[in-house]
């Protein structure tokens, strides 16, 4: 799946964007979940320091 994600990325203007993984400790449970977001590539790290979307 990450192939076909990739082409297509590369052909439609993709180099602007990049993939963002962030871990996010669940409130209830305490354990560890991992959020996969897309996010142009000049708001990635205002999107890191904001801790939230």
């Amino acid at each position: 799946m990450a192939k076909k994600v990739v082409a297509t990325l590369k052909t439609s203007g993709g180099k602007d964007w990049a993939k963002v993984i962030r871990a996010v400790r669940s409130p209830k449970t305490g354990a560890y979940t991992f959020k996969e977001e897309m996010v142009p590539v000049d708001k990635v790290q205002e999107f890191l320091a904001s801790g939230t979307k």
